[in-house]
């Protein structure tokens, strides 16, 4: 009964969209604030309906209903509850009703939105609805979660092991607020381009009104992507964390596009300009979150990101793409030329460093673009495959990122409309010369010597200082009495302190990738019981090798101890882990955090010494600075979230002036 009101639910979410998209059409027709508030609240109950049917689905997954086609395919009884939780939008199926989930609360909180004006809030909340609608037909016509089985299986097939993980676990719900909360600033985008606003007064209240939906998606997405890295990194046992594998690079492509949409809304709310490329870059976003959908849900791509293998399903969202984004641009260019907003600048202004920062950013984009579609176009147009890996994208998306890296300290000290070059370099001269000094040390530190990485390393150092000084600049720290610092400090807008925090998030996350990068050691050979393996100052020995039994597996567990001069030794373990359910076999990481280090350990296949004796290969890495990592991103989010607690941006008004 619970599964039928779900799939009820679900086609009642449908309807209610279609009737937000019509209704609010209507009202924005005739003018009529009733329709246009049943067109809120058709939004509203659009989005409660999807909740009943999530939970409808959860329900299915705890309570292992297998006359459920898709528990049945993606769940097992002797699952632990987190992961038959979890399995509910681990499939294709359930992935779709959580995309649908964040789409209509997005559509619902849009509707709810405050201070909008009717024409371009009924037509946001009539593209809002029309984007759910098409989801919800997709997942009822062609992806229906609650299909039945009749016979029922006594048994589940179970999730994929590699998926029963606790950061796959709350992995794509993050994501999934960031992808799909960009639709809100493409609603907002057409909205605007429907209106057919041609006066600079409206555009800098519109980038205001959309900031903080692009923060708060940019914020998730920051936070999902980085969870899915981490994951790779210690679940998959192959030592690193970002592969520029085509399922990744569609999550990255609209943080991209997000974070210079965020930039350029800065331009647009202050001073009015750039009004048409914010509103290109909202479209964009959003596009490039569809298009990451279709990938990994079409069967162009195999990957262990992938959710379907099905053409049919495929057509069908790549119908949804064309007709959404194309609609969109095609309006965004034939309203182009009425997109014009805002005062002159001088290059060398915070508007200039911004428009720069955009650049870089989004020939950053075309270049993961290109390296993502290009071989799938190149297949289906001659049959003939190629790989596009990481040297094509450390040749390409690196340097163009490292000079956005240069470039962006100096943005925030620069004036509006026409900026002091020679006053910003003074001020940032100490910083400059302090990442200097640490790159020099890095070069020095670190064995081998690297140019590249020791520059690096002095590019993550300008990024963080550089952030830091636009902070101390701003309360006048060590140029004025300690009382009037604290006082300016505590006068800072959050949005401020948001800002340096995500500038010096990703400093820190450059220091990682530029260290574990350049500097890891790899070594691997196969190990008797009380042998050992060196990685870099680390030993690795192995102690004992037993079989363990889980709650839905059985595992070989090695446990080894790591050991260096001066260091603590500990102990830690490594599993290969069977599943009896799928018949399948995954590798459990064994990972010794050493500070900002990780001693990595993987224990492989079972074989034999020279001498015959038993064996097991053992492959270990010393990754250096790897915490900073995930580090980083965790900063830059927490920066995100510290901006939305802005007033100024939370609400989209300004701020109140005091008396």
């Amino acid at each position: 009964m619970i599964v039928e009101l779900g799939a009820f639910a679900l086609i009642l979410a449908l309807t209610l969209s279609a009737l937000q998209a019509a209704m609010a059409v209507a009202g924005r027709i005739r003018r009529s604030p009733v329709l246009a508030g049943a067109a809120n609240g058709a939004a509203i109950g659009a989005a409660g309906a999807v909740v009943v049917a999530f939970g409808a689905l959860i329900y299915a997954f705890a309570v292992s209903d297998f006359s459920v086609a898709n528990v049945a395919a993606n769940s097992h009884t002797d699952k632990p509850m987190l992961y038959k939780v979890a399995a509910a939008w681990g499939s294709h199926e359930g992935s779709l009703v959580l995309w649908c989930l964040v789409m209509t609360g997005f559509g619902a909180a849009l509707a709810r939105a405050r201070d909008l004006p009717f024409g371009l809030k009924t037509s946001a909340v009539a593209t809002q609805g029309i984007l759910g609608a098409l989801f919800l037909a997709f997942a009822v016509f062609t992806s229906n979660p609650f299909a039945r089985l009749d016979p029922a299986p006594f048994q589940g097939a179970s999730l994929n092991p590699l998926l029963q993980d606790p950061a796959l676990a709350f992995h794509p719900p993050l994501l999934y607020l960031g992808y799909v909360g960009f639709s809100v600033c493409f609603s907002l985008a057409v909205a605007a381009l429907i209106e057919g606003r041609a006066n600079a007064a409206f555009w800098p209240a519109w980038g205001r009104w959309v900031r903080p939906w692009a923060l708060a998606s940019w914020a998730f997405l920051t936070v999902g992507i980085t969870l899915g890295a981490f994951w790779a990194y210690y679940e998959l046992g192959w030592g690193g964390w970002w592969f520029w594998d085509p399922v990744e690079n569609a999550s990255f492509l609209p943080w991209l596009a997000g974070a210079a949409l965020l930039h350029s809304a800065v331009v647009t709310e202050r001073r009015g300009a750039l009004a048409g490329w914010t509103t290109f870059l909202a479209l964009l976003a959003f596009t490039f979150s569809m298009l990451g959908a279709f990938l990994v849900r079409s069967g162009v791509l195999t990957s262990v990101h992938a959710f379907a293998v099905d053409p049919e399903r495929g057509t069908m969202l790549l119908a949804i793409l064309g007709v959404t984004a194309g609609l969109a641009f095609a309006l965004f260019a034939w309203r182009a030329p009425q997109l014009k907003g805002g005062g002159m600048f001088a290059p060398v202004s915070r508007e200039g460093a911004l428009v720069l920062n955009n650049l870089f950013l989004t020939a950053a984009a075309a270049t993961v673009l290109l390296g993502t579609l290009y071989p799938l176009i190149l297949e289906a147009a001659s049959g003939a495959t190629i790989s596009v890996g990481p040297p094509y994208f450390a040749l390409t998306f690196i340097p163009l990122m490292a000079v956005a890296f240069i470039i962006l300290p100096a943005g925030p000290l620069l004036a509006w409309k026409r900026g002091d070059l020679k006053g910003v370099g003074q001020r940032l001269a100490v910083a400059a010369g302090l990442a200097i000094v640490l790159a020099l040390i890095g070069w020095g530190l670190f064995e081998p010597r690297k140019a590249l990485s020791a520059a690096g390393i002095g590019l993550g150092a300008w990024l963080i200082l550089g952030a830091l000084a636009e902070t101390a600049d701003r309360t006048r720290l060590f140029r004025a009495p300690l009382g009037e610092t604290l006082r300016r400090a505590k006068g800072l807008p959050l949005g401020a302190w948001g800002m340096t925090l995500a500038h010096a998030g990703l400093g820190v996350f450059v220091l990682g990738a530029v260290v574990e990068t350049g500097y890891r050691v790899e070594a691997a050979r196969p190990i008797a019981v009380g042998q050992s393996i060196e990685a870099g100052p680390w030993t690795v020995r192995l102690d004992d090798v037993r079989i363990v039994e889980g709650p839905n597996y059985l595992a070989e567990q090695g446990r080894v101890t790591i050991s260096a001069s001066g260091a603590r030794p500990r102990e830690v373990t490594a599993e290969r882990r069977f599943f009896p359910a799928g018949g399948q076999t995954t590798t459990e990481v064994g990972l010794d955090f050493r500070g900002l280090d990780d001693v990595y350990v993987v224990l492989g296949e079972r074989t034999r010494t020279e001498a015959g004796a038993p064996a097991w290969s053992v492959r270990v890495w010393w990754n250096p600075w790897a915490r900073l990592i995930f580090l980083g991103p965790a900063i830059m989010a927490l920066g995100g979230v510290l901006s939305l607690m802005d007033r100024r941006l939370r609400l989209g008004v300004g701020a109140r002036k005091k008396a």
